[in-house]
């Protein structure tokens, strides 16, 4: 039967350690297949979509590195994640330099692991992948775009830290990304940290590190990732909802440029350019006494703000195109295209998520599609329509009823569907959100 689950191939030729892997694969809610080695993992991934490796490093025959290397060659796309019961930073550096997702070391923390795995997973499904260099990271040809290109490609020349802005689903890590591609420091590891994705202890060890018994379950000494962002660039995803204790270490580390593991008794002098990200208003936080005023100048030394899409509207038909074509060819269904009253119903909805929310719409309608084109009702039945301008005479009444309609569609598209999330998103019972949905013909 098919599935839209993610599929992740774990190598280990320690089958305890890979039925450890793919019991919280499943757990999770992940498809999981097992191959006893690198050569096996290829044959795999010949025959199969597979989504993500997640490879031990030392396993007889061919080992993580060089399995890494073939399938970044063979399938660039899919993420590879490094496991080792024998890690050093020159083993991390390398990695990450030759491509790794990530680089986790054994015995593994569950938390850990799955925070790896989804993230990379979300990375591989960005909106765009990244281009050769000189192109631009988006989809889109507006004026707005076209200056946040321009600003990037000046920004990626220095080396000093970058400051993010844009609300969520603009495409934040994909500028990050395109500075350190067309930085001086393109050679380097780019690695990347959402810092709201780790409760404090685990965010604090992920960023500096920690020596061998610094803490209960510490059994060796693990590098962190401003360590593993040596010669490149450390991405900092959601800045904003880093805690108080941990905003004063990276202070230091920004003024400084130097790094102590947890439990160390010595500073690391580290080189990394600093890029954060952030959708949340950094000046109101400090106001409200949640974020460090001299935090927030050392990292807005150079500010980009990437637009919303409602900045951008003249790019929704290509992007809208853009992911039509990448998901069709994705679910064997070559030649698939939006019809011009599709689209223009697409460019009337709101798209608080920007990017993001129309490439998830994009991905449901493709995969629901069973025509040669997908038209206007399509977008209606899925999405819940755009709403038509009123004409003249519409009453209070029904222009209310019309906006009800668009923020319950609204919000089921935000959501994935999710009704239960929809329903807190509206701030109204799940039961108000069932009987709204079949009042207006979206149940």
């Amino acid at each position: 039967m098919a599935t839209d689950r993610a599929l992740v191939l774990v190598v280990d030729d320690d089958e305890a350690v890979a039925k450890v892997l793919m019991a919280l694969l499943g757990q999770a809610g992940f498809d999981a297949a097992h191959a006893p080695s690198g050569e096996t993992a290829l044959t795999i991934l010949a025959d199969r979509p597979v989504d993500l490796v997640v490879s031990d490093v030392r396993m007889p025959g061919m080992g993580g590195l060089a399995l890494l290397a073939e399938a970044r060659r063979r399938w660039p796309e899919v993420p590879v994640i490094l496991l080792t019961a024998h890690g050093s930073v020159p083993l991390a550096v390398e990695a990450m330099k030759a491509g790794a997702a990530d680089f986790i070391l054994k015995p593994f923390d569950r938390e850990e692991v799955m925070y790896a795995v989804r993230k990379a997973l979300a990375a591989a499904g960005s909106s765009s992948p990244p281009g050769p260099s000189g192109e631009s990271p988006f989809v889109g040809a507006s004026p707005a775009l076209r200056a946040v290109t321009e600003r990037i490609v000046k920004v990626a020349r220095g080396s000093s830290t970058v400051l993010i802005r844009g609300e969520s689903g603009t495409g934040k890590e994909l500028a990050a990304r395109a500075i350190h591609r067309e930085s001086r420091r393109a050679d380097g590891p780019f690695v990347a940290v959402h810092c709201g994705a780790l409760p404090e202890p685990l965010l604090e060890s992920e960023l500096f590190g920690y020596e061998k018994g610094a803490f209960t379950g510490a059994t060796q000494r693990k590098p962190g990732r401003l360590e593993l962002a040596a010669g490149g660039t450390l991405f900092l995803d959601e800045i904003g909802d880093v805690p108080p204790a941990v905003q004063v270490k990276l202070l230091r580390v920004l003024q400084e440029k130097q790094v102590e593991r947890l439990g160390a008794t010595k500073t690391l002098s580290v080189d990394v350019r600093f890029i954060a990200a952030t959708h949340r208003d950094l000046e109101a936080m400090v106001a409200a006494g949640t974020f460090r005023e001299d935090l927030l100048y050392r990292l807005n030394v150079v500010p980009v703000r990437i637009p919303s899409l409602r900045e951008r509207p003249e790019d929704i038909e290509q992007l809208a195109s853009h992911f039509c074509a990448t998901f069709a060819a994705q679910n064997g269904k070559p030649g698939l295209v939006l019809e011009p009253g599709a689209v223009a119903a697409l460019a009337a909805l709101p798209w608080p998520g920007n990017v993001r929310q129309l490439q998830n719409a994009l991905e449901r309608l493709v995969v629901l599609s069973d025509r040669a084109t997908i038209a206007a009702a399509d977008v209606a039945r899925e999405l819940g329509g755009a709403s038509t301008p009123a004409p003249p005479g519409d009453t209070l009444d029904d222009r209310r009823r019309e906006a009800e309609r668009a923020a319950l569609a609204n919000a089921l598209v935000h959501t994935g569907g999710n009704r239960t999330v929809a329903a807190r998103v509206l701030g109204v019972s799940r039961r108000t959100l069932y009987y709204k949905l079949k009042e207006h013909g979206l149940a």
